[in-house]
């Protein structure tokens, strides 16, 4: 496993700085009036590529290892990891073309995850077969198809969430990284050493893309990359779950609440304004933080200025994606706990966020200097 990582680390550090030298130019073509863009300057937005190396990299490596060695670290990463990297396929493909292009509507993309979706439920087996909700439960047994649905629209909405919270440097990218190894280490707990060393490659690559990314913000993750981590984290919570019952579905919940909150609250503000939801604003959690608490930067430079604000928010969501993290993995067996924390956290963040747009900035992220 250790190997894997550093394989995965290696690729991803060395493709994402070949595509920082080869993209330059072509990061000109960018549109510099977006609502969402909080940075100077041109920046390749194709981390994803340098991300999906470096998975691959490592993914087939494990393959050989368990394929042609004799498997002697007991990954068990068969035939199947190919299956993972072909039900990724058509969502990931589709993120990178809109990064090269931004030509691909949001139709077209939510399109291309819903069959990345469909396929992860027909051709891995995937779904949801139960969720600690009475009613609901009741409906899955009478129909499994219910099950199937839910499985696909969590595997073609993560990406999305994993996209709308990729707004400053190292802020998804980190949380993939929490995630990744929070669910690899309950992977563990229930000895399934493959899924644990799908999770740790995964979030190894994720570190070498960071290098790149924060806090010099040299380069984006993009669509391709928000969709990478989506897919990845989605396909091995499912996975999780169905393999081991002992594991509450619940578990991953409260590890994705974020993302998932953010993406749930953000499509339920925009359609109160009578905006659709495909549609980019300037009004998501973290670019409030943003906005209203990180302390203006004093300086000459104004490109510099930004970059600093820029990475000056990311550790606000971090510790926000810990609050959730540390009871999930403390209490990932513990049903009704983990929806308690689900519950506080949806309280928190709606009351985190109506104070900031009030301009009352909550205690717990003021400045003590202020």
């Amino acid at each position: 496993m250790i190997a894997l990582s550093v394989v995965a680390f290696l690729v991803a550090l060395i493709a994402g700085a070949m595509i920082i030298r080869w993209a330059r130019k072509h990061a000109a073509a960018y549109d510099a009036n977006l609502p969402q863009r909080f940075h100077l300057g041109n920046v390749p937005r194709i981390g994803g590529v340098a991300l999906l190396c470096g998975t691959v990299a490592a993914w087939g490596l494990g393959y050989l290892q368990t394929t042609f060695r004799g498997d002697g670290a007991s990954l068990s990463m068969g035939g199947w990891i190919w299956g993972w990297l072909l039900v990724m396929l058509p969502a990931v493909l589709g993120g990178v073309i809109e990064d090269m292009t931004q030509r691909l509507s949001v139709r077209y993309r939510l399109t291309l995850t819903a069959a990345s979706g469909l396929l992860a439920v027909l051709w891995l087996g995937l779904t949801v077969s139960y969720t600690a909700i009475p009613g609901l439960d009741t409906l899955i047994t009478m129909a499994p198809w219910i099950g199937g649905a839910i499985a696909l629209l969590a595997i073609a909405g993560l990406p999305h969430a994993f996209n709308i919270i990729d707004g400053y440097n190292g802020l998804a990218g980190m949380v993939a990284v929490i995630v990744c190894l929070a669910l690899a280490h309950v992977a563990l707990q229930v000895e399934d050493r493959a899924l644990a060393a799908v999770l740790v490659s995964t979030a190894a690559a994720t570190c070498g893309f960071l290098v790149w990314n924060y806090p010099r913000g040299m380069i984006f993750s993009g669509d391709g990359g928000a969709y990478v981590w989506g897919l990845v984290i989605g396909l091995a919570s499912l996975t999780l779950v169905q393999r081991h019952p002992v594991v509450s579905p619940w578990f991953p919940m409260l590890l994705l609440i974020y993302p998932v909150w953010e993406t749930m609250f953000s499509i339920y503000r925009k359609l109160g304004r009578g905006v659709s939801p495909g549609v980019a604003d300037a009004l998501h959690f973290h670019q409030l933080i943003y906005r209203r608490i990180v302390r203006e930067v004093f300086d000459d430079d104004e490109s510099r200025r930004m970059l600093m604000r820029n990475n000056r928010t990311s550790p606000y969501l971090w510790a926000f994606t810990l609050l959730t993290v540390v009871p999930a993995i403390l209490f990932w067996n513990n049903t009704p706990v983990l929806m308690g924390f689900c519950l506080l956290f949806v309280v928190s963040y709606v009351v985190a966020y109506m104070a900031i747009i009030r301009f009352k900035v909550p205690r717990v992220f003021r400045n003590s200097r202020w």
